[in-house]
């Protein structure tokens, strides 16, 4: 018989009960077997090993010293099994390590106020949190739980909607006064602009002249890896930049940015996901609850 054919979790556990309840017949009630049954499997377990575990009588069952090693190993095996399953079950508090990789701009924003609430919530969860704006390979990345901008892709990734924000063109008041305010699309040709410096799904800024979309796709003079980057070099007067607006609002009231061409926005709002991979089994408990909690309390707008 094969190594693989054989189930050494079952043999332990017939093993274990009929040593706690003291009998082959007490074991095989418990367990729905036949005593032959048990006694069978017992000796075939004992060839196996290569060692007697039981010293038989009529009267009395007693383990040997190979017995008690044993014993005590298949005892911490079978909780480590039995463990193992509760926490993976789906009806059991989540527990474990959540890998999440976001954005700066959704971390800051959205994700840094609401955290605390999460872990009171779940005190047996851990989160790590990478923050990049880059696409990603979840798999590769060892990534449970994925948050970004932009249209989905078809592929094997499943998303949870987490809303959508209108996207803004903006600028410090200073910088508007050295290189003054555009009035038209036109006038972006004689300004400084902020781009990120990796390829993205929507990577350009949209507009609508003469009731007609266009897109302009800034040469980035000023470029960098993530959204709060850019809005700290906007707010430092480095050009216009175009970014969510979740992450500018409380700029704008506070006068550290200001919103232009206003009218000639088109229908320029991005989506955000939650994104996980999708392989037809059941979630982990940890990953469906942190998916649950973002819908609740992380959707932007």
């Amino acid at each position: 018989m094969s190594r693989a054919s054989i189930n050494r979790s079952g043999e332990m556990e017939v093993f274990v009960q009929a040593v706690e309840l003291g009998g082959f017949s007490h074991a095989a009630r418990q367990l729905g077997m036949t005593q032959s049954a048990v006694s069978k499997l017992i000796s075939r377990l004992e060839a196996r090993l290569g060692a007697r575990l039981f010293n038989r009588s009529t009267r009395r069952l007693d383990l040997t010293a190979e017995g008690c090693v044993f014993y005590e190993r298949a005892r911490e095996i079978l909780s480590s099994i039995n463990d193992a399953e509760r926490q993976a079950g789906m009806g059991e508090q989540p527990v474990g390590r959540i890998r999440l990789n976001t954005s700066a701009s959704y971390a800051t924003h959205v994700l840094e106020p609401v955290l605390p609430l999460f872990l009171e919530q779940y005190p047996d969860i851990s989160l790590e949190i990478v923050l990049t704006d880059a696409l990603i390979d979840l798999l590769a990345e060892r990534t449970d739980v994925v948050v970004r901008a932009g249209p989905l892709k078809d592929s094997s990734l499943v998303a949870r909607k987490l809303g959508e924000t209108p996207m803004l063109i903006v600028a410090s008041p200073d910088y508007l006064r050295r290189a003054g305010e555009p009035a038209s699309v036109a006038d972006l040709e004689g300004h400084r602009k902020i781009g990120f410096n990796y390829p993205r799904e929507v990577d350009t800024w949209r507009f609508l002249r003469d009731d007609e979309p266009i897109a302009v796709c800034p040469p980035g003079r000023v470029q960098a890896s993530d959204g709060e980057a850019i809005r700290r070099l906007a707010i430092h007067g480095l050009g216009l930049a175009r970014l969510a607006g979740f992450t500018v609002r409380d700029d704008i009231a506070a006068g550290r940015l200001k919103p232009v061409l206003e009218k000639c926005y088109a229908d320029d709002n991005e989506s955000f996901h939650a994104v996980y991979t999708g392989q037809g089994g059941p979630l982990p408990a940890r990953v469906r609850v942190l998916l649950n909690f973002l819908a609740e309390h992380g959707t932007v707008a």
